[in-house]
């Protein structure tokens, strides 16, 4: 791979982060506590409409937190997508849980809700979601599911921060949500993470736990086993800094994602587009787009050749089951193969301009068509 020009993910880091960074540095407040820890959870919590968040120091832990604090022990069985990125089933395993794998639907890559219940049994305590690339998962009939059964929701929404379900914000559809602040995500701390609830002293066991399960009236004594899962208050101020701008960094995202829908929607012989349901409202971490399956091109070849004129791609995520580590809980998901094996993501972020996405579409379009053996044309933005 020639080293990439217009790459796949970058953070955009153009407001106060460098101010309060330093105040921290000049505070000699660089651990994990300081004001903007505090600061930081109140922000989040407020954006998406709960009445806590705890912040971690990274979505994996986070994710991991919500599950041990949430319950889920030994032997339990946690329903999820394979077609999510492995740390969603990793937390699970932690807990020494079992993760229940069950298909995707193609159109927007979410877990099929019709496969859940057919996946319940005596063990289950939990059903995971995961708003895969920053589009809402279809919520209502899985808390039908999840209230028929006294099953808990937990949501990764690692990617999904600013998506909504049907007017709500995404971190507030579940018992607990997870996000990630890993440097490529719509806002960023670098490495990061929270967990977003409405349960107040589901949030105060967090924090319990995640500062090494330390009496809160009693110094070094732990009556617990704990996590250092602590966020330091140097990333909780960039993380400030980002989310004063929070809409700047969704809005930016969504642009992108319009020039990339102007000018591709008219090749859709080519790829399927990542279109948002009715009822949702795309974050657009993530511009994803799947070859058609009538276009004979194989998607890593021809992410090889974006590669050779300097654009950055990434693989959709492969299934969980396909891991060795998981192999033994797998079955059979045809859709998250297939989707998988045809899917790609588009570079992302808040700097590209409006240059960058012609190029990379011309790119993207004449590739395919070369490769294909398809009509040669170059693409232009919609009138």
């Amino acid at each position: 791979m020639t080293q990439a020009c217009i790459r796949v993910a970058e953070p955009v880091l153009d407001g106060r982060e460098a101010e309060y960074v330093l105040d921290c540095i000049q505070e000699t407040w660089i651990s994990s506590r300081g004001k903007y820890i505090e600061r930081f959870e109140a922000m989040l919590a407020e954006y998406c409409g709960v009445a806590e968040a705890v912040v971690t120091n990274n979505g994996t832990t986070a994710l991991h937190l919500a599950l041990v604090a949430a319950g889920i022990q030994a032997g339990d069985e946690v329903i999820l997508p394979t077609l999510t990125y492995v740390a969603t089933a990793n937390a699970i395993r932690y807990c020494g849980a079992i993760p229940v794998f069950v298909d995707s639907e193609a159109r927007y890559l979410n877990v099929d809700v019709s496969r859940i219940e057919e996946a319940i049994t005596p063990r289950t305590k939990a059903i995971m979601t995961v708003p895969l690339y920053g589009h809402p998962v279809d919520m209502a009939p899985i808390k039908e599911i999840a209230d028929r059964h006294q099953l808990m929701v937990i949501e990764d929404s690692a990617e999904a921060l600013g998506a909504t379900y049907r007017g709500q914000q995404v971190g507030s559809l579940a018992k607990c949500s997870s996000f990630s602040f890993f440097g490529n995500k719509l806002i960023t701390t670098g490495e990061g993470g929270a967990i977003t609830t409405d349960d107040k002293d589901l949030a105060t066991y967090m924090r319990f736990l995640r500062g090494q399960a330390v009496d809160p009236n009693r110094r070094y004594w732990h009556p617990e086993i704990g996590f250092n899962y602590r966020m330091t208050n140097v990333a909780a101020a960039i993380g400030v800094a980002q989310m004063e701008r929070i809409q700047f960094h969704l809005q930016r995202r969504k642009r992108v994602s319009q020039w990339y829908f102007e000018r591709l929607e008219q090749r859709q012989d080519l790829l399927q587009l990542p279109y948002a349901a009715p009822w949702a409202d795309h974050s657009y971490w993530m511009y994803n787009v799947l070859i058609q399956p009538d276009v004979a091109v194989q998607r890593d070849a021809w992410m090889d050749e974006l590669a050779k004129v300097g654009i950055e791609t990434r693989p959709v995520f492969y299934p969980v089951h396909w891991m060795p580590a998981y192999q033994q809980y797998g079955g059979n998901f045809p859709v998250a193969n297939d989707c998988s094996a045809r899917g790609m993501n588009l570079p992302t972020h808040g700097k590209l301009t409006e240059s960058d996405v012609d190029y990379v579409c011309n790119q993207v379009v004449s590739s395919l068509d070369r490769m294909s053996g398809r009509r040669k044309t170059s693409v232009r933005k919609a009138a």
